[in-house]
Protein backbone atom coordinates (compact mmCIF):
# COMPACT_ATOMS: atom_id res chain seq x y z
CA UNK A 1 0.00 0.00 0.00
CA UNK A 2 1.18 3.73 -0.75
CA UNK A 3 1.46 5.92 1.81
CA UNK A 4 -1.39 8.01 0.70
CA UNK A 5 -3.43 4.82 1.15
CA UNK A 6 -1.83 4.63 4.62
CA UNK A 7 -2.20 8.34 6.09
CA UNK A 8 -6.13 7.77 4.47
CA UNK A 9 -6.48 4.74 6.11
CA UNK A 10 -4.75 5.96 9.82
CA UNK A 11 -7.13 9.01 9.62
CA UNK A 12 -10.22 6.96 8.53
CA UNK A 13 -9.25 4.87 11.25
CA UNK A 14 -8.73 7.44 14.01
CA UNK A 15 -12.17 8.63 13.13
CA UNK A 16 -14.05 7.05 15.90
CA UNK A 17 -11.41 7.27 18.64
CA UNK A 18 -12.10 11.30 18.03
CA UNK A 19 -15.93 10.64 18.20
CA UNK A 20 -15.41 8.95 21.73
CA UNK A 21 -13.63 11.59 22.73
CA UNK A 22 -15.62 14.16 21.63
CA UNK A 23 -18.65 12.26 23.48
CA UNK A 24 -16.63 11.92 27.22
CA UNK A 25 -16.05 15.45 26.56
CA UNK A 26 -19.68 16.43 26.26
CA UNK A 27 -21.10 13.88 29.08
CA UNK A 28 -18.60 15.84 31.56
CA UNK A 29 -19.60 18.66 30.49
CA UNK A 30 -16.41 20.12 27.80
CA UNK A 31 -17.44 22.76 25.33
CA UNK A 32 -18.34 21.06 22.09
CA UNK A 33 -18.86 22.79 18.38
CA UNK A 34 -22.30 19.96 17.83
CA UNK A 35 -25.21 22.08 19.27
CA UNK A 36 -27.42 22.59 16.09
CA UNK A 37 -30.70 20.72 14.73
CA UNK A 38 -28.92 19.34 12.00
CA UNK A 39 -28.74 15.26 12.06
CA UNK A 40 -25.37 15.19 12.90
CA UNK A 41 -25.59 17.62 15.61
CA UNK A 42 -28.13 15.49 16.89
CA UNK A 43 -26.18 12.26 16.54
CA UNK A 44 -23.59 13.85 18.63
CA UNK A 45 -25.93 15.27 21.11
CA UNK A 46 -27.50 11.89 21.61
CA UNK A 47 -24.12 9.95 21.98
CA UNK A 48 -22.91 12.14 24.82
CA UNK A 49 -26.56 12.13 26.41
CA UNK A 50 -25.99 8.40 26.33
CA UNK A 51 -23.52 8.08 27.56
CA UNK A 52 -24.05 10.40 30.69
CA UNK A 53 -27.37 7.95 31.09
CA UNK A 54 -30.23 9.88 30.10
CA UNK A 55 -31.36 6.86 28.16
CA UNK A 56 -34.75 8.12 27.26
CA UNK A 57 -33.53 11.99 26.22
CA UNK A 58 -30.73 9.77 23.94
CA UNK A 59 -33.73 7.42 22.36
CA UNK A 60 -35.71 11.10 21.36
CA UNK A 61 -32.70 12.53 20.09
CA UNK A 62 -31.43 9.72 18.15
CA UNK A 63 -35.45 9.66 17.07
CA UNK A 64 -34.66 13.25 15.22
CA UNK A 65 -31.83 12.61 13.76
CA UNK A 66 -33.23 9.54 11.84
CA UNK A 67 -36.22 11.64 11.20
CA UNK A 68 -34.38 14.71 9.53
CA UNK A 69 -32.02 12.17 7.61
CA UNK A 70 -33.57 8.91 7.33
CA UNK A 71 -30.35 7.16 5.43
CA UNK A 72 -28.26 7.88 8.51
CA UNK A 73 -27.68 4.81 9.46
CA UNK A 74 -25.34 5.52 12.64
CA UNK A 75 -28.71 7.37 14.05
CA UNK A 76 -30.82 4.14 13.98
CA UNK A 77 -28.08 2.26 14.88
CA UNK A 78 -27.26 3.83 17.89
CA UNK A 79 -31.65 3.55 18.70
CA UNK A 80 -31.69 -0.16 18.39
CA UNK A 81 -28.40 -0.40 20.98
CA UNK A 82 -30.49 1.56 23.34
CA UNK A 83 -33.65 -0.66 22.78
CA UNK A 84 -31.34 -3.46 23.45
CA UNK A 85 -30.37 -1.97 26.66
CA UNK A 86 -33.96 -1.56 27.60
CA UNK A 87 -34.81 -5.43 27.08
CA UNK A 88 -36.63 -4.78 23.87
CA UNK A 89 -34.55 -7.13 21.66
CA UNK A 90 -37.19 -7.65 18.79
CA UNK A 91 -37.34 -3.95 18.72
CA UNK A 92 -33.79 -3.49 18.47
CA UNK A 93 -33.03 -6.67 15.62
CA UNK A 94 -35.40 -4.15 13.49
CA UNK A 95 -33.50 -1.50 14.13
CA UNK A 96 -30.31 -3.21 13.72
CA UNK A 97 -31.64 -4.61 10.17
CA UNK A 98 -32.36 -1.18 9.14
CA UNK A 99 -29.17 0.07 9.95
CA UNK A 100 -26.97 -2.83 8.33
CA UNK A 101 -29.71 -2.60 5.02
CA UNK A 102 -28.89 1.63 4.96
CA UNK A 103 -24.90 0.18 5.35
CA UNK A 104 -25.40 -1.63 2.75
CA UNK A 105 -26.79 0.84 0.50
CA UNK A 106 -24.06 2.64 0.33
CA UNK A 107 -21.72 1.83 -2.32
CA UNK A 108 -17.59 2.23 -1.81
CA UNK A 109 -15.95 4.04 -4.11
CA UNK A 110 -13.97 2.18 -7.11
CA UNK A 111 -11.24 0.03 -5.36
CA UNK A 112 -8.63 1.40 -7.43
CA UNK A 113 -9.04 4.98 -5.87
CA UNK A 114 -7.27 6.32 -2.74
CA UNK A 115 -8.99 5.19 0.49
CA UNK A 116 -10.28 8.72 1.64
CA UNK A 117 -12.36 8.52 -1.86
CA UNK A 118 -13.73 4.33 -1.46
CA UNK A 119 -15.87 6.18 1.98
CA UNK A 120 -19.19 6.87 0.58
CA UNK A 121 -22.22 8.09 2.78
CA UNK A 122 -22.71 10.92 5.85
CA UNK A 123 -20.06 12.22 7.76
CA UNK A 124 -21.05 14.69 9.41
CA UNK A 125 -20.73 13.69 13.01
CA UNK A 126 -17.08 13.12 12.39
CA UNK A 127 -16.77 16.56 10.93
CA UNK A 128 -18.61 18.00 13.92
CA UNK A 129 -15.87 15.58 15.78
CA UNK A 130 -12.39 16.76 13.95
CA UNK A 131 -13.16 20.60 14.25
CA UNK A 132 -14.63 20.35 17.56
CA UNK A 133 -11.29 18.61 18.50
CA UNK A 134 -9.26 21.57 16.42
CA UNK A 135 -10.87 23.83 18.95
CA UNK A 136 -8.14 23.12 21.09
CA UNK A 137 -5.49 21.27 19.00
CA UNK A 138 -4.64 23.55 16.12
CA UNK A 139 -1.05 22.52 15.76
CA UNK A 140 -1.43 19.11 14.87
CA UNK A 141 -1.55 17.94 11.56
CA UNK A 142 -3.42 14.73 11.73
CA UNK A 143 -7.05 16.02 12.83
CA UNK A 144 -7.05 18.67 9.64
CA UNK A 145 -6.20 15.77 7.40
CA UNK A 146 -8.89 13.74 8.68
CA UNK A 147 -11.48 16.32 8.56
CA UNK A 148 -10.45 16.91 4.84
CA UNK A 149 -10.75 13.22 4.52
CA UNK A 150 -14.20 13.41 5.61
CA UNK A 151 -14.82 16.20 3.65
CA UNK A 152 -13.49 14.45 0.33
CA UNK A 153 -16.08 11.50 1.13
CA UNK A 154 -19.11 13.81 1.40
CA UNK A 155 -18.20 15.19 -1.81
CA UNK A 156 -17.08 18.71 -0.31
CA UNK A 157 -13.99 19.09 -1.69
CA UNK A 158 -13.88 23.34 -1.18
CA UNK A 159 -13.41 22.63 2.77
CA UNK A 160 -11.34 19.75 2.30
CA UNK A 161 -8.71 21.57 0.48
CA UNK A 162 -8.60 24.43 2.84
CA UNK A 163 -7.95 21.44 5.44
CA UNK A 164 -5.46 20.06 3.38
CA UNK A 165 -3.92 23.15 2.95
CA UNK A 166 -3.72 24.41 6.53
CA UNK A 167 -1.86 20.97 7.30
CA UNK A 168 0.52 21.78 4.88
CA UNK A 169 1.04 25.25 6.28
CA UNK A 170 1.98 22.91 9.49
CA UNK A 171 3.47 20.43 7.34
CA UNK A 172 4.64 21.84 4.07
CA UNK A 173 6.42 18.63 2.73
CA UNK A 174 4.08 16.25 3.17
CA UNK A 175 3.42 13.80 -0.34
CA UNK A 176 0.67 12.23 0.74
CA UNK A 177 -1.75 15.08 2.08
CA UNK A 178 -0.53 17.07 -1.55
CA UNK A 179 -2.00 13.71 -3.27
CA UNK A 180 -4.86 14.61 -1.81
CA UNK A 181 -4.93 18.19 -1.97
CA UNK A 182 -4.78 16.90 -5.67
CA UNK A 183 -7.81 14.95 -5.57
CA UNK A 184 -9.42 17.80 -3.80
CA UNK A 185 -8.42 19.87 -6.90
CA UNK A 186 -9.75 17.55 -9.48
CA UNK A 187 -13.44 17.25 -7.98
CA UNK A 188 -13.51 20.76 -7.87
CA UNK A 189 -12.35 20.75 -11.97
CA UNK A 190 -9.31 22.45 -11.42
CA UNK A 191 -7.47 19.85 -13.03
CA UNK A 192 -4.10 21.86 -14.11
CA UNK A 193 -3.58 23.22 -10.48
CA UNK A 194 -4.25 19.24 -9.77
CA UNK A 195 -1.63 18.06 -12.01
CA UNK A 196 1.23 20.16 -10.41
CA UNK A 197 0.14 18.63 -6.99
CA UNK A 198 0.33 15.12 -8.31
CA UNK A 199 3.54 15.53 -10.51
CA UNK A 200 4.99 17.13 -7.25
CA UNK A 201 4.41 14.04 -5.06
CA UNK A 202 5.46 11.34 -8.29
CA UNK A 203 8.67 13.21 -8.43
CA UNK A 204 9.49 12.00 -5.09
CA UNK A 205 7.27 8.63 -5.03
CA UNK A 206 7.58 7.56 -8.50
CA UNK A 207 5.86 4.07 -7.22
CA UNK A 208 2.52 5.66 -6.09
CA UNK A 209 -0.15 3.35 -7.74
CA UNK A 210 -3.12 6.01 -5.91
CA UNK A 211 -1.11 9.10 -6.79
CA UNK A 212 -0.83 7.93 -10.37
CA UNK A 213 -4.80 6.86 -10.34
CA UNK A 214 -5.59 10.73 -9.50
CA UNK A 215 -2.85 12.18 -12.32
CA UNK A 216 -4.62 9.42 -14.89
CA UNK A 217 -7.95 11.05 -13.80
CA UNK A 218 -6.51 14.65 -14.07
CA UNK A 219 -5.02 14.11 -17.14
CA UNK A 220 -8.19 12.43 -18.77
CA UNK A 221 -10.58 15.50 -17.89
CA UNK A 222 -7.76 17.09 -19.83
CA UNK A 223 -7.92 15.42 -22.56
CA UNK A 224 -4.61 14.30 -22.32
CA UNK A 225 -5.59 10.32 -23.10
CA UNK A 226 -2.39 9.03 -23.82
CA UNK A 227 -0.91 10.42 -20.53
CA UNK A 228 -3.71 9.47 -18.70
CA UNK A 229 -3.43 5.84 -20.37
CA UNK A 230 -0.14 6.11 -19.52
CA UNK A 231 0.12 6.43 -15.57
CA UNK A 232 -2.94 3.78 -15.94
CA UNK A 233 -0.41 0.95 -16.94
CA UNK A 234 1.80 1.97 -14.77
CA UNK A 235 -0.83 1.76 -11.98
CA UNK A 236 -1.83 -1.41 -12.91
CA UNK A 237 1.65 -2.78 -12.65
CA UNK A 238 2.21 -1.58 -9.16
CA UNK A 239 -1.43 -3.07 -7.61
CA UNK A 240 -1.02 -6.44 -6.11
CA UNK A 241 -2.27 -9.70 -8.05
CA UNK A 242 -3.98 -9.96 -4.22
CA UNK A 243 -6.64 -6.97 -5.94
CA UNK A 244 -8.65 -8.08 -8.62
CA UNK A 245 -11.30 -5.78 -8.25
CA UNK A 246 -9.00 -3.04 -8.17
CA UNK A 247 -7.40 -4.33 -11.42
CA UNK A 248 -10.38 -4.77 -12.77
CA UNK A 249 -10.68 -1.51 -12.50
CA UNK A 250 -7.64 0.10 -13.77
CA UNK A 251 -8.38 -2.14 -16.97
CA UNK A 252 -11.72 -1.30 -17.41
CA UNK A 253 -10.50 2.85 -17.55
CA UNK A 254 -8.23 2.27 -20.43
CA UNK A 255 -11.44 -0.18 -22.15
CA UNK A 256 -8.74 -3.08 -22.12
CA UNK A 257 -11.68 -5.77 -22.05
CA UNK A 258 -9.21 -8.83 -22.36
CA UNK A 259 -7.03 -7.58 -19.97
CA UNK A 260 -10.12 -6.62 -17.23
CA UNK A 261 -11.72 -9.63 -18.20
CA UNK A 262 -9.65 -12.36 -16.00
CA UNK A 263 -9.41 -9.73 -13.34
CA UNK A 264 -12.97 -9.49 -13.32
CA UNK A 265 -13.68 -13.24 -13.08
CA UNK A 266 -11.29 -13.39 -10.14
CA UNK A 267 -13.38 -10.48 -8.43
CA UNK A 268 -16.70 -12.58 -8.95
CA UNK A 269 -15.39 -15.37 -7.31
CA UNK A 270 -13.40 -13.51 -4.41
CA UNK A 271 -17.16 -10.99 -3.97
CA UNK A 272 -19.52 -13.38 -5.53
CA UNK A 273 -22.27 -11.13 -3.77
CA UNK A 274 -20.93 -7.90 -5.47
CA UNK A 275 -23.36 -6.56 -8.30
CA UNK A 276 -20.67 -4.71 -10.22
CA UNK A 277 -18.11 -6.94 -10.41
CA UNK A 278 -20.85 -9.24 -12.17
CA UNK A 279 -22.11 -6.20 -14.47
CA UNK A 280 -18.57 -5.30 -15.44
CA UNK A 281 -18.22 -9.27 -16.66
CA UNK A 282 -20.92 -9.01 -18.81
CA UNK A 283 -20.14 -5.54 -20.06
CA UNK A 284 -15.90 -7.03 -20.80
CA UNK A 285 -18.00 -10.21 -22.32
CA UNK A 286 -19.70 -8.27 -24.28
CA UNK A 287 -17.47 -6.05 -25.86
CA UNK A 288 -15.31 -9.12 -26.42
CA UNK A 289 -17.95 -10.46 -28.49
CA UNK A 290 -18.49 -13.50 -26.09
CA UNK A 291 -21.66 -15.08 -25.63
CA UNK A 292 -22.81 -13.53 -21.80
CA UNK A 293 -24.65 -15.61 -19.01
CA UNK A 294 -26.09 -13.77 -15.91
CA UNK A 295 -26.33 -16.72 -14.01
CA UNK A 296 -28.51 -14.87 -10.97
CA UNK A 297 -31.98 -14.01 -10.42
CA UNK A 298 -32.25 -10.06 -11.86
CA UNK A 299 -36.21 -9.48 -11.51
CA UNK A 300 -35.64 -6.91 -8.53
CA UNK A 301 -34.92 -3.18 -9.11
CA UNK A 302 -32.01 -2.53 -6.93
CA UNK A 303 -29.38 -1.39 -8.69
CA UNK A 304 -27.82 -2.26 -10.86
CA UNK A 305 -30.05 -5.48 -11.04
CA UNK A 306 -31.96 -3.88 -13.94
CA UNK A 307 -28.37 -3.16 -16.08
CA UNK A 308 -27.83 -6.71 -15.62
CA UNK A 309 -31.58 -7.71 -16.73
CA UNK A 310 -31.12 -5.45 -20.01
CA UNK A 311 -28.23 -7.89 -20.93
CA UNK A 312 -30.50 -10.31 -20.11
CA UNK A 313 -33.15 -9.52 -22.60
CA UNK A 314 -35.58 -8.97 -19.27
CA UNK A 315 -35.87 -5.13 -19.77
CA UNK A 316 -34.95 -2.53 -23.05
CA UNK A 317 -32.63 0.09 -22.83
CA UNK A 318 -35.60 2.73 -22.26
CA UNK A 319 -36.70 1.08 -19.37
CA UNK A 320 -33.47 1.27 -18.25
CA UNK A 321 -33.01 4.70 -18.22
CA UNK A 322 -36.24 5.36 -16.81
CA UNK A 323 -34.88 3.11 -13.67
CA UNK A 324 -31.57 5.56 -14.22
CA UNK A 325 -32.77 8.10 -11.31
CA UNK A 326 -29.35 9.72 -10.65
CA UNK A 327 -26.53 10.88 -12.86
CA UNK A 328 -24.67 8.70 -12.12
CA UNK A 329 -26.89 5.90 -12.56
CA UNK A 330 -27.29 7.34 -15.95
CA UNK A 331 -23.74 7.26 -17.04
CA UNK A 332 -23.60 3.15 -15.83
CA UNK A 333 -26.70 2.52 -17.89
CA UNK A 334 -25.57 4.89 -21.07
CA UNK A 335 -21.95 2.79 -20.93
CA UNK A 336 -24.04 -0.50 -20.96
CA UNK A 337 -26.12 0.60 -23.37
CA UNK A 338 -22.98 1.60 -25.66
CA UNK A 339 -21.69 -1.83 -24.67
CA UNK A 340 -24.77 -3.69 -26.16
CA UNK A 341 -24.97 -1.65 -29.04
CA UNK A 342 -21.38 -1.69 -30.50
CA UNK A 343 -21.72 -5.00 -32.33
CA UNK A 344 -24.83 -4.36 -34.16
CA UNK A 345 -25.10 -0.07 -33.99
CA UNK A 346 -22.30 1.86 -33.65
CA UNK A 347 -23.56 4.88 -34.22
CA UNK A 348 -26.13 4.65 -31.48
CA UNK A 349 -22.92 2.72 -29.22
CA UNK A 350 -21.06 6.07 -29.88
CA UNK A 351 -23.80 8.44 -29.05
CA UNK A 352 -24.25 6.56 -26.07
CA UNK A 353 -20.69 7.14 -24.79
CA UNK A 354 -20.31 10.56 -26.34
CA UNK A 355 -23.21 11.94 -23.81
CA UNK A 356 -21.33 10.13 -20.93
CA UNK A 357 -18.70 12.98 -21.43
CA UNK A 358 -20.95 15.58 -21.34
CA UNK A 359 -22.26 14.20 -17.71
CA UNK A 360 -19.91 11.73 -16.30
CA UNK A 361 -17.56 12.98 -13.68
CA UNK A 362 -14.05 12.07 -14.95
CA UNK A 363 -13.21 10.23 -11.85
CA UNK A 364 -16.01 7.61 -13.05
CA UNK A 365 -14.79 4.69 -14.72
CA UNK A 366 -17.17 4.64 -17.36
CA UNK A 367 -16.11 8.22 -18.19
CA UNK A 368 -12.39 7.30 -19.00
CA UNK A 369 -14.02 4.07 -20.61
CA UNK A 370 -15.80 6.03 -22.71
CA UNK A 371 -13.35 8.66 -23.96
CA UNK A 372 -10.75 6.00 -24.82
CA UNK A 373 -13.33 3.99 -26.86
CA UNK A 374 -14.08 7.26 -28.57
CA UNK A 375 -10.40 8.22 -29.15
CA UNK A 376 -10.20 4.72 -30.79
CA UNK A 377 -13.00 5.42 -33.60
CA UNK A 378 -11.45 9.38 -33.83
CA UNK A 379 -13.78 11.44 -31.76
Amino acid sequence: MSDVGKWGRFSGAMAETWRRSLDRAKSSGNKIVANGRDAESLLIHARATALAGDFKTAQRLFGDAAAIAPTLADAVEGQAELLDLAGQSELAMSKYEMARKLRGEVRAGAPDRPFALRRRGRFGAEILAYSSVLESVKRRTLPFVARGNAYLAEGKPRQALADYQQALRLKPDLPEVIALKGEALSMMNRYREALEAFDAVLAVRPKDAEALSGRAVARMALGQIDDANADWRRQLELVAPEQPAARACVALRMAEYALALPELERAVAKEPNDPYWILYRLAALRRLGAPVEIGRDVSSDAWPLPLMAFHAGAMTGAEVLKKANTNERRVEALFQLGVAAWATDRVAALRWWNEIIDRAAPAMIEYAAARNELARRGQ
